[in-house]
Parts: structure tokens; sequence; C-alpha cells
């Protein structure tokens, strides 16, 4: 049997850098409109001076390859030579079972640059399918300080424990989630849709919009189809969504990631419990429930779940009582799926006026903050009497610092007694004030001291994915002259 060849191979990554002899990358990436999170990988993909890789991780099909690519093209603009920027697609079979070191040789002979005394940016997309992929990474680190490396995968959970394990002082974690709202709009150039209000609010910027049923229309599509870049622009993609997400996406974590990574024998059992899951999303479960449900043992549902979660499929959420105290037994919990547009795939695309639109709006308003690492760690309140959707407790501390109650309904605008016991959490924990999302109408009321902030769950999500990424660049530009943190 012939081996493949030196030559085979280095053709091979020739086509995998255009830009060697077009100084620029494939049209149907650069047509493509950056993701928001572009603005905050790209100073630290082209930061030389402190010697770390770049470990991009994130879900299948959010956009990370695309997003390496535009790198390339920031670098190609900032006048970097093209033959010093180096792509490898490593999950490509003709790369199998060859180290990253070897890669290296190829693109020295493949261009004829010297990666020991030039300086050169090298992209390994997809390293997880490299066994030991980070013992060869930090070894390129460590060996080359010429080489400013990025690499991508999307075994996202893998990746991130063996950073931590073996990358510390030599690995920048930088996690790409899913769409928010926010860039949702801001990728079909729809943001005009939203303008900045003078008016004070809870968040650092608040936003309005002129149109408030086109800008529902929009929200409604987002949490159908609005999760990956690749969907929101393919009408095709949207009449099937299940072929794509579904078929492309779920089932390739369930089906090849997940047993592959944690040895799970029993996939149908796994799939059917994140079925269940998905399609409660947003409501309250128990073990107990889904063990007598499924026939499945407790501990091993708990396993799943951690699983699930650990693939960026699912977030869980624990609950708190009315004074703000976690239980010691965690019997009940919710679960959110990670990108509301997962459930279309599932089962079939939401109209507005669904029963499910508002546990699928709460999904979505949880899916935004999750983007966050400095809002607190959030929980639902419950008790018998009642309910808190969302709240904020501080580290360190076990007081509620703010609280939001979801709704897709304008009813208690006009009807204060049906958030009685939104009202009487806030005046148990100290909580001045409060936010509550409508479907169309915002305004300011009051009640038994306490301040009720209505605001329309489509600009809600709206501003806090707008806060959450702009904040973060701000920290970004504070932190330029600082040394580099280990995350992003």
């Amino acid at each position: 049997m012939q081996e493949i060849s030196s030559e085979e191979i280095i053709q091979r990554i020739h086509l995998e850098n255009p830009w060697w002899d077009s100084h620029a990358i494939l049209a149907n990436y650069k047509d493509m409109c950056p993701r928001a999170y572009f603005r905050l990988l790209f100073p630290l993909a082209k930061k030389r001076d402190v010697r770390r890789a770049i470990v991009l991780m994130g879900p299948r099909r959010v956009g990370k390859t695309v997003m390496i690519h535009h790198t390339i093209q920031g670098l190609l603009d900032e006048g970097i030579p093209p033959k010093r920027l180096c792509y490898f697609s490593v999950d490509h079979p003709i790369y199998n079972g060859l180290s990253l070191e070897k890669l290296l040789e190829y693109y020295a002979q493949a261009t004829g640059v010297n990666y020991q005394t030039e300086e050169v940016y090298v992209f390994f997309d997809e390293i997880q399918y490299l066994r030991k992929w980070e013992v060869h990474l930090k070894s390129v680190v460590d060996t080359h300080p010429n080489i400013k490396a990025l690499a991508s995968g999307s075994a996202a959970a893998a990746l991130r424990l063996k950073s931590e394990e073996s990358g510390a002082g030599r690995f920048t974690d930088f996690l790409l989630p899913p769409l928010t709202f926010y860039e949702y709009l801001d990728l079909l150039g729809k943001t005009g849709m939203l303008v900045a209000s003078s008016s004070t609010a809870p968040l650092s910027r608040y936003f309005v919009a002129d149109n408030i049923d086109e800008l529902n229309e929009q929200f409604v599509q987002y949490l159908n189809f609005g999760g990956y870049p690749e969907v929101i622009f393919s009408t095709q993609i949207q009449a099937d969504p299940a072929r794509f997400i579904k078929s492309d996406i779920i089932d390739k974590v369930l089906l090849r990631d997940l047993p592959s990574l944690y040895g799970i024998s029993d996939i149908q059992e796994l799939n059917y419990l994140f079925t269940a899951l998905a399609f409660n999303t947003g409501r309250e479960v128990s073990l107990e429930e889904l063990s007598k449900n499924s026939g499945v043992a407790k501990n091993t549902i708990k396993r799943y779940i951690e699983y699930l979660e650990a693939a960026f499929l699912i977030k869980l959420v624990h609950r708190i009582d009315r004074n703000a105290k976690r239980f010691r037994r965690a019997n009940f919990f919710k679960v959110y799926l990670a990108n509301p547009s997962m459930r279309a795939a599932l089962f079939s695309p939401l109209k507005s006026d669904d029963e499910a639109m508002g546990a699928l709006t709460e999904t979505a308003i949880f899916s935004q903050w999750f983007h966050s690492e400095s809002v607190g760690i959030l929980y639902y309140a419950r008790w018998n009497e009642g309910e808190v959707d969302i709240v904020s407790i501080l580290p360190g501390t076990q007081k509620a610092s703010w609280a939001v109650e979801v709704k897709w309904s304008d009813r208690p605008c006009d009807d204060l007694g049906l958030l009685k016991n939104v009202i009487g959490f806030c005046r148990s924990n100290g909580l001045q004030s409060v936010g509550v999302t409508s479907r169309t109408r915002s305004l300011g009321s009051e009640s038994q001291g306490v301040r009720i902030n209505f605001v329309p769950a489509s600009i809600y999500c709206y501003t806090v994915g707008f806060n959450i990424i702009h904040g973060k660049e701000e920290r970004q530009e504070r932190q330029q002259d600082k040394p580099e943190d280990k995350r992003a």
C-alpha cells in the first residue's frame, strides 16, 4: 500500500493557504461580516510580547474557522507578509498522525520561511483531532519563540480541561459562544432597529425600538434560527433546520464527540435525555422525575447532564429559596438550551403566540447572560407560593444583587398583582428594584416600595448582549499595557 507523499501534503497545505499567492483569504470568508467577538480575538491574536498560544474553543458551527480566516485577513491588512501566515485544518485525513512539529517542517518546505528566525503566525484548526494536542502545542510555544500560535476546537470541554492541565502559563483560552441577539442583528445589518436611550437604566446602556413589532418578528426568528451564523443567511436551512442543526451539530456531539471523550456506551439513553431536556427548556425538572420517566438511574442521569453541559448543549441553573439560600439537596433545577434555536431543529419552529414562547424567551435571556463572566452566579428562586426567574448572587456572598422576571406578555404591566411573589422576594432580600420583561411595552411602575422596570424581552436580550460584548472590549483595552490574563 502506498503512503501519502510529502509532495501531496505540501500541495494540500498550499490549497489551505491561498493568500500565499492571492494576498487575500477566499471570497466566501472575506464576504462574511465578522462576529462582534472578532474585535476581542484579533488584539490577542496579533499580540506577540507575551509567549502564549490562543486556544479558541466553542460549540460546533458558531464561526471559529471563519473567525480564524478573518484574523488572517486582518494580519494581511496590517502588512504581515502572506507566507508568514500558515493555516492547517488538523482534522483533514491527510494530516492524520502528524505532529505539530512535522506540520511546521512541511510549512517551511512549502514556503521557504524559516520559522526559527522569522516571526510567523500559525493556525491549527480543529486541533482536538491530534492526540495529546496540548503537549504538542505547549512544546511549540516553549521551543519556537518566533511562532504565534492559535489553535481551535469544537470539543470545548475537553479542550478547556487539557488547556488548564497542561497549558498553564502557555495558553490563553478564548470561548466563542453561540450568537447573541445583538450579534444576530449586527450580522444582518439591522442594529438600526434600536437606538441608544439617554435615560438612566440598571445596565450600562439601554435601548429603545422605533417599531417593537418589527423587532419582535426578528426576535422570534432569532429564537428559531439565530444561534448559528450559517443559518441566519440561509432560507434553505431555515426551511429544514433539523437537517443542518440536528444532523450536523447535535447528532455529531451526541454520537461522536461525547462517546469518544467520555466513553459513553448507551447513546440512545443520552439522546433521549437530551431530547426531553430540550423540550422542557426553561422549566423546572428533578432527578427523580427524569429517572422515573426514562428508567435510567439518577447517578447516570447526573453524569449525562454533566456531559451535555460540558459539550455546551445545555446549561444547568440551580434553585434558591425565597431568602436566596441554596437548598442542601439539589433535587430540583432548571436546564436551558445553550442555544435556543436548537429547539426548532429538534421539534418545530415556534410562532409568537405559541404556548412555549415564554419558556423559550427565558432560555434566550439566560443564554445572553451565559456570555458574561462578571455578573455573579445566576439562580432561579422558587418556593411554595411563587418563583423568580433570574437572581444574581455575588460570589462570596449569599445575597441577591439583582433579579429579573421573564414574561412574554404585557398583562403584568396593567396588573401588578401578577407580580406579587416577585415583589415579595425583592422585599425579603432588600432589592429596591426588579426588571420584568414584557412583550411590547416599556414603562416604570412601583409597588410596596419596589421599583418595577418593564422592558420588552427582545430589547432586554439585545441590551444584555450589547453591554457584555462592549464591556469585554473596554476591559481588554484597559489591560493592553498589563500582563496578559489567562482567560479571554
